[in-house]
């Protein structure tokens, strides 16, 4: 946003919480790498310039990455400033941080869309000799006590935090939810390739009939560890993993779960041969030549699941069951009745008041370095429009005073 904004010689201050890639440097684990191919990293002016396109960062990489980019215009940056609240007062909005009350008539909300680690009530069912840990918190296998672990969710950051744990030789149990997974590689290309190339990553979310329901869809799993592969849940349960279905109570000493982890397994790999399915036919319309490939075979199937895992096993959980977004310190009426800001592609029913970043704001590549800044470049049009509607004039000067004429992006 800032980038756009100084290409227009519009004047604004960035405020950040922390630091440039404060959630990459201190919200992921150790082994932490890119699911998306590093060709995807195109922000405005600047894209990925290494010498492996194809492969996938790791979390130390994608910091530097960002403090490059910041370091390559030199956007007007607070580090270390906190936006307590927001709140329209007259024709102005009025924003207090932890560096004083400034006001500014148009501001951008860049926050994203994972603000609090979701807890189930469930946790609170543990015994407090079990520790507990939000994958935003989980680093390594070392940084827990030793013994079996229950990993509970298994979308890409439950999946990957199992893998983890599984590769440094501990005993994982796993419970198995609903979300979707895709093959890495197909036909001789990474399958978000073939994806992109297919306009896939273009279509705008109100294509897919029920904008709110893909919004809320867990993101299909797979990983760029090591070059890139699969996650195979069937796999890692012939080489000792336990899994289960959901979890469904913690009582009498015992992790009781669901009986549906069949169905689980299979509706995961129902969608990534769906996949396949879409690509073979673009290959065959578009008239390509790809490799043939053999279909996936399921390596393992559950018999009858345990229904059940003692407490006295587990030694630590790591519930990898996603996040709340947080918008209380936003006193302005643009939420619908779950909390979801209420917009059209970034713009909210308030005037002069947008949104950056959120997931599927506008197109799968909107909450990604893939897609945000087409979105950034939209926003930028906007407020330029109301800035000439408006007759705004817009004044420099230093982020501890007061500025009604600036824009402020939070």
């Amino acid at each position: 946003m800032s980038w756009h904004l100084r290409q227009r010689g519009l004047e604004h201050v960035v405020f950040e919480r922390d630091r440039v890639g404060h959630e990459w440097r201190d919200r992921r684990w150790d082994s932490f790498c890119l699911v998306t191919p590093n060709w995807q990293c195109r922000l405005p002016g600047y894209a990925y310039s290494g010498d492996d396109p194809d492969g996938f960062m790791p979390g130390s990489e994608v910091v530097t990455f960002l403090e490059k980019y910041a370091a390559s215009f030199d956007p007007p940056l607070r580090e270390g400033v906190e936006v307590q609240r927001l709140r329209r007062t007259g024709n102005v909005f009025e924003l207090r941080t932890s560096d004083g009350v400034v006001t500014a008539d148009q501001v951008v909300i860049a926050t994203g869309g994972y603000h609090r680690p979701a807890m189930p009530r469930l946790a609170e069912k543990f015994p407090g000799s079990v520790p507990q840990v939000h994958s935003s918190q989980y680093r390594s296998a070392d940084h827990l006590p030793a013994g079996e672990v229950l990993v509970v969710g298994t979308g890409q950051s439950g999946c990957q935090i199992a893998e983890d744990l599984h590769l440094s030789g501990r005993t994982v149990h796993l419970a198995v939810g609903s979300a979707p997974r895709a093959a890495r590689r197909y036909r001789g290309r990474d399958t978000l390739a073939w994806l992109e190339e297919m306009g896939h990553y273009d279509k705008n979310v109100h294509e897919f009939g029920d904008a709110d329901e893909v919004r809320l869809r867990a993101n299909h799993y797979m990983t760029g560890r090591g070059g890139g592969r699969d996650i195979d849940l069937r796999r890692f349960a012939t080489e000792g993993m336990s899994l289960y279905g959901r979890l469904l109570d913690v009582a009498g000493g015992e992790v009781t779960f669901a009986g549906d982890l069949a169905r689980n397994l299979d509706n995961a790999d129902a969608v990534a041969e769906g996949i396949k399915d879409a690509i073979d036919a673009y290959v065959l319309r578009a008239g390509l030549t790809a490799p043939e490939e053999t279909r996936y075979e399921p390596v393992w199937t559950p018999g009858v699941p345990p229904s059940s895992l003692p407490v006295a096993r587990i030694s630590a959980v790591v519930w990898a069951t996603g996040f709340h977004r947080d918008h209380r310190w936003i006193e302005v009426p643009v939420f619908d009745g779950r909390g979801y800001p209420t917009h059209d592609r970034g713009v909210t029913s308030c005037p002069g008041l947008y949104f950056l970043g959120l997931p599927w704001q506008h197109t799968w590549g909107s909450g990604r370095f893939a897609g945000v800044a087409r979105d950034a470049e939209h926003l930028v049009r906007q407020i330029g429009r109301a800035q000439v509607a408006d007759g705004v004039s817009w004044l420099a000067g230093t982020p501890t005073e007061t500025y009604p004429d600036l824009e402020w992006a939070a």
